[in-house]
């Protein structure tokens, strides 16, 4: 199964969290994880994935231009209904606690429910997702005075999106094999 990591960074705190992701969905035996920064994503490639997480920093409670002006190229896909039932997630970084993690997550999340994608959260029962409480994908604070793009509960948050997503990716493709 084809998973496609897709990110905006501009300080490498998103582009080592999306690192982590794939890291994690390559955890799943039969994974194959592309990842690439929104400058060099193809969108032609997104109707063969099974899977698909996109994500970057947050700017002011929205989603950074960078990676909206990426989605707003997916219109054709739209209209074609090439994303229908492909697995989706979302992941952003702040640098406050309080700087729009989720606000950010539900504009990433809106296209993927618009394409007919099946968006997949984090659950509470995962030990890191307690502290930081999000259910709509990962989101992690970076201080930009930090020694360290990401602490290590934000690595491990991420690992396991990656791997959830890939799990239930791999599920949906082989119910999609059954029909």
């Amino acid at each position: 199964m084809k998973i496609y990591v897709v990110y905006d960074s501009e300080g490498g705190h998103t582009k080592t969290l999306a690192e982590a992701i794939a890291e994690g969905a390559k955890k799943v035996p039969g994974a194959e994880v592309l990842i690439d920064h929104v400058k060099d994503a193809d969108i032609y490639k997104l109707p063969e994935m099974d899977a698909i997480i996109w994500g970057g920093p947050g700017h002011f409670g929205t989603v950074s231009s960078g990676l909206k002006t990426w989605i707003d190229r997916l219109g054709y896909l739209w209209a074609e209904g090439k994303l229908v039932n492909k697995v989706g997630a979302v992941f952003c970084t702040t640098a406050t606690i309080h700087g729009g993690i989720e606000s950010t997550m539900l504009n990433l999340i809106t296209p993927m429910l618009h394409h007919g994608m099946i968006v997949v959260g984090l659950p509470g029962n995962i030990p890191e997702n307690a502290f930081y409480g999000s259910y709509y994908g990962v989101g992690i604070s970076c201080p930009p005075d930090s020694p360290e793009p990401i602490d290590n509960n934000g690595l491990e948050l991420g690992r396991a999106l990656g791997e959830r997503v890939a799990r239930v990716a791999r599920v949906a493709k082989k119910m999609a094999e059954e029909e």
